[in-house]
């Protein structure tokens, strides 16, 4: 079978072996599965987190199960950490530190014809059966939606306030959805005029690169920014466009060594609160879910580009042109 996979010599398209299943361990034919940023920081090395296996967002059928749960021909999500639940970290509100949450994966990995699902995942909630009205295209935003789910949580989002979205990339665009159906006031930012005009296409207000948040926020600046990049750069800006006694929600992942230039003293004296937010857990993916299911968020038009598996490093170069938003790698 067909697989992109990652060893010392870079990442390749390859033929490998079909995965074997001990017990209740699943065999998922991909039927798409979104290609994140993170993907590409695996690939050029700048992802922070160990085990640079590619694709994360996979959704397809079951061909093969060692799972009672489970048959062939079934509709899932698969998510691909799954914590403990029993750890310090798991009961004490921390599940995505669990030591264990980043050991569990599905191999070879999301961009393969076919790729086995633990049973570690399978047993602790890790696989979710589709309904019958969500596509496998809008499956592959389970993951990323979940852990816009969980980071609003933990930012406290209400409804009514300012929130700035400083990114307009794929998940920028789902904090902005996310926020307007819980209620807040939502104006996104970016330094790309595409993926600005792609906002302002969704009915989002928009915020110019050098523009004033004052005129959005009452004259103040925002109650809750969400750094939807890891750039230095628009963290910095995130910070500086928070209202006084604000919060920051750092969510975009910053590359190895990332190192911010700004004055320290501005968080105590202005109260500045800074909470970051990492991944998601299966609370999060079947809230995740039943929000693409019930179409309070609708994920469709986010989809800029579509590629089969054997485009794969075609998908990579348009995503990284930063001229797409959302770009979808699809089985034959």
């Amino acid at each position: 079978m067909k697989a992109v996979v990652m060893t010392d010599q870079g990442t390749s398209l390859m033929n490998v072996l079909e995965p074997k299943l001990e017990d209740g361990d699943l065999l998922v034919a991909m039927k798409a599965c979104g290609l994140c940023g993170t993907d590409i920081e695996k690939m050029e090395g700048k992802y922070t987190a160990s085990k640079p296996i590619l694709g994360h967002e996979p959704a397809g059928v079951v061909k093969a199960s060692r799972h009672p749960a489970f048959s062939p021909g079934d509709r899932v999500f698969v998510h691909h950490h799954v914590p403990c639940y029993e750890c310090y970290y798991c009961k004490n509100g921390s599940p995505t530190m669990c030591p264990h949450y980043r050991e569990s994966n599905i191999y070879p990995g999301g961009f393969a014809e076919f790729f086995k699902v633990p049973s570690w995942n399978v047993q602790r909630g890790g696989v979710i059966k589709l309904p019958h009205n969500v596509t496998f295209e809008q499956a592959t935003f389970v993951e990323p939606l979940a852990t816009v789910v969980r980071a609003q949580r933990r930012a406290s989002l209400r409804a009514n306030e300012h929130v700035l979205v400083v990114g307009a990339g794929p998940m920028g665009l789902l904090h902005a959805a996310l926020a307007k159906e819980r209620g807040a006031k939502v104006v996104v930012t970016d330094v790309s005029q595409f993926r600005l005009s792609f906002a302002q296409g969704l009915g989002h207000a928009v915020l110019p690169p050098k523009g004033e948040i004052g005129e959005f926020t009452e004259g103040r600046g925002a109650d809750l920014t969400i750094v939807a990049s890891g750039s230095p750069q628009a963290i910095v800006s995130g910070l500086k466009l928070t209202r006084k006694g604000g919060r920051v929600l750092l969510f975009g992942v910053p590359y190895k060594g990332t190192v911010l230039d700004y004055d320290i003293s501005e968080l105590l004296n202005s109260e500045i609160s800074i909470i970051p937010s990492n991944a998601a857990v299966e609370e999060d993916t079947m809230e995740a879910l039943h929000l693409i299911t019930e179409r309070r968020v609708n994920v469709d038009p986010l989809i800029t580009h579509r590629f089969r598996l054997e485009e794969f490093y075609e998908a990579v170069r348009v995503a990284k042109q930063r001229e797409s938003v959302k770009v979808i790698i699809e089985a034959n």
